[in-house]
């Protein structure tokens, strides 16, 4: 018989996600693993049974001082993997938004000394305490809407220092915060101020000495470039990220958001992990990158919520044969907590189908990230992290629009619970 500290019960729809490939592509995006009436036994933080509820008693064996909880028929699906954030940031750019509206673009808008340089010089005098505790407050967030695993960027620091002490932060956030956090050094997220003219020299600075010594102290797991006209080019990109793959880092490139830059092209050449944003695309590089297997984090709240007159093509995507993840794009400049809101859009702006999104915001996500565990799946050995919603099926998550979780698990622990359920 096996040992459990937890026996979830009465799991009206249980999605596993634990079916077919990893990554998932094409149709395979689409099987979600689905149990009903199903129960789901936690020990030490790890799924260690699956089954039927009326098989839980004779199957399942509570430890001294275990629980067994009762769903009631809800809905359990895996914690949610956000795929691509620049959560940790001081100031905010609410001012920018009337420009915006008045036209003025992302681009435009940095060579004035806003955008992406305000944000640095707020988290440039930021205190190592401040920058904690507003992260903090948005790790809570994303937990309240289901998500258990994040990635998250550097790049508002743009000078080795500034950039270290950032991944240092990450590794303190992790160590107390109750979720997996994925570090990306984004050392690359553009030219600093004090380096116009010098743009070689920097990436000299990041190559020479920055990357070396994040390798060496396992600071990151994945190293990343903004590669667009303004900030860096292709043939700078692939310079960078080709050093990290020596280092032994894995690698990401924000490409293709405003223009085609190029930047799609040169992730399946080098064999990144994954191309992200990835709104302008052309078809042939659709076909390069699933060719090369790399993965497509589409944002699909990003246009929203930058005013951008464009919609994600997560469809495009997904027929051309790309594993597609999803991530929320939490930073200034897109600030969006909600995993679910994401999905939502996914399907009524991207056109992925619900169970697609579901997909890309879990197993595929996860894979994004290169977590072996089971992380985005439900799976016996895999973590506990489960978003629990008061629905019936998994497709109403993004019906539901902007529906959030009554309870969230991570490791087989109550991280977040409704008023609902209290």
């Amino acid at each position: 018989m096996i040992r459990a500290d937890l026996l979830l019960t009465h799991i009206g729809e249980l999605a596993t996600l634990d079916r077919g490939p990893v990554p998932r592509c094409g149709p395979a995006m689409s099987e979600l693993g689905l149990q009903t009436e199903a129960a789901v036994a936690v020990d030490g933080g790890r799924i260690v049974w699956i089954g039927p509820t009326r098989k839980a008693r004779s199957a399942v064996r509570l430890r001294r001082g275990g629980r067994t909880h009762d769903l009631e028929g809800r809905l359990v699906v895996p914690g949610f993997v956000d795929a691509h954030t620049h959560l940790l940031f001081a100031g905010d750019r609410h001012r920018e938004i009337g420009r915006k509206l008045r036209g003025e673009s992302y681009r435009s808008i940095a060579a004035s000394g806003g955008g992406i340089f305000s944000t640095v010089r707020a988290t440039r005098k930021a205190s190592s305490a401040q920058l904690l505790r507003d992260a903090r407050g948005r790790l809570a967030r994303l937990r309240r809407h289901g998500t258990t695993t994040v990635e998250i960027k550097t790049g508002y620091a743009l000078e080795p220092r500034g950039e270290l002490r950032l991944l240092r932060l990450l590794r303190q956030l992790q160590a107390t915060e109750p979720m997996t956090i994925v570090p990306t050094y984004l050392g690359a997220h553009a030219v600093p101020r004090e380096a116009r003219g010098r743009a070689t020299a920097y990436v000299d600075e990041i190559v020479r000495h920055s990357l070396p010594t994040i390798a060496s102290a396992h600071l990151a797991r994945f190293c990343d470039v903004f590669c667009e006209p303004g900030f860096f080019s292709v043939p700078a990109a692939r310079r960078i990220l080709r050093a990290a793959q020596q280092l032994g880092l894995g690698t990401k490139i924000h490409a293709d958001e405003f223009v085609a830059s190029g930047g799609g092209r040169l992730a399946a050449e080098i064999g990144a992990v994954s191309a992200e944003h990835l709104l302008q695309t052309p078809a042939a590089d659709r076909q390069r990158l699933a060719k090369a297997g790399v993965v497509a984090v589409l944002l699909p709240l990003t246009p929203f919520a930058t005013l951008v007159d464009r919609p994600v093509p997560g469809r495009e995507f997904v027929r051309a044969g790309v594993a597609v993840a999803l991530g929320t794009d939490l930073s200034p400049n897109s600030y969006v907590e909600s995993m679910p809101l994401v999905i939502a859009h996914a399907v009524h702006s991207a056109r992925l189908t619900p169970e697609e999104a579901l997909t890309a915001s879990t197993v595929n996500a996860a894979h994004a990230l290169r977590l072996a565990d089971g992380s985005g799946r439900i799976t016996v050995g895999g973590p506990a992290d489960l978003a629990v919603f008061d629905l019936h099926h998994a497709a109403e998550i993004a019906g539901r629009i902007g529906v959030d979780p009554v309870e969230v698990y991570r490791q087989g622990k109550f991280v977040f619970t409704s008023e609902l359920r209290q």
